[in-house]
């Protein structure tokens, strides 16, 4: 298990991969066919674990995220968590949970030194609507261009040179680094040439993100110890049962690939 209260108390960063859209079968298929060469590598033994989202779509999956929840396994044990917000007084807690009193994480490790900032992805990060700014609200820093957004080809590429630009921005503090990867969420279809979206061509975009998120973690690891998180916040629905989208309690919106590593 996870120390987390240790983490925190050592000043270890955090680098949280929010994989937008991205459905448990379309990555552990890519994982298993050699789709995803960096995450294999990467990935703690056993590759991604399959959990359930704390929400159908971006907005409140994040919401959830940052205050102290992470999808859970599925199934009625559960594992004790790696961080909550102070419980009332009846509640006991496992050591190695680290406890914020704060309304949200962000603030909660804000109190222990840490500097907090995005790299959007999705429009939820955008700024360019009021709901666009409730998620980037929550953080000392964020930041969101258009061509992180998923209609550009190469937005991993580039939110990952950025990502890698802040790291040594704040390289003097504990920094809690979250990236939305877009390039999974619609539209993906042009990364195989068809204006569609479907299984195949979310497959293909975390192909092609695949190298990008290698480089983004042996480069921050090669300095110093990070906590790792990489998730999805839900699935999308390509026609099963005739569901097209998210906002669904379908189990491909549901469930989510999930891994947590110290490297």
């Amino acid at each position: 298990m996870i120390d987390a209260a240790e983490i925190i108390e050592s000043g270890t960063s955090i680098l949280f991969v929010a994989l937008d859209s991205l459905r448990y079968d379309v990555a552990r298929t890519a994982l298993e066919d050699g789709l995803t060469p960096s995450l294999e590598r990467l990935l703690p033994e056993g590759g991604w674990e399959q959990r359930h989202t704390p929400g159908s779509f971006t907005l409140p999956a994040h919401m959830t995220f940052f205050s102290g929840f992470l999808p859970k396994v599925p199934r009625p044990e559960q594992s004790p968590r790696l961080w909550e917000c102070r419980p009332p007084a009846f509640k006991t807690m496992a050591e190695e949970t680290f406890v914020f009193d704060a309304p949200n994480l962000l603030k909660g490790l804000g109190r222990h030194g840490y500097q907090s900032v995005c790299v959007g992805g999705v429009t939820y990060f955008s700024r360019e609507t009021p709901l666009g700014s409730v998620l980037p609200d929550l953080f000392d820093d964020d930041h969101w261009r258009p061509e992180f957004c998923s209609p550009e080809m190469d937005s991993t590429r580039h939110q990952v040179d950025y990502c890698l630009e802040l790291a040594d921005r704040y390289d003097s503090r504990p920094l809690y680094l979250f990236l939305n990867v877009s390039a999974t969420h619609v539209p993906h279809g042009h990364y195989i040439g068809d204006s569609r979206d479907t299984v195949a061509s979310q497959r293909a975009a975390l192909s092609y993100a695949d190298s990008h998120l290698g480089r983004l973690i042996t480069t921050l690891t090669a300095k110093k110890r990070w906590l790792i998180i990489m998730c999805a916040d839900h699935g999308d629905a390509f026609g099963e049962d005739g569901f097209h989208g998210r906002g669904i309690a379908h189990p491909v919106v549901m469930n989510v690939p999930f891994a947590a590593w110290v490297r």
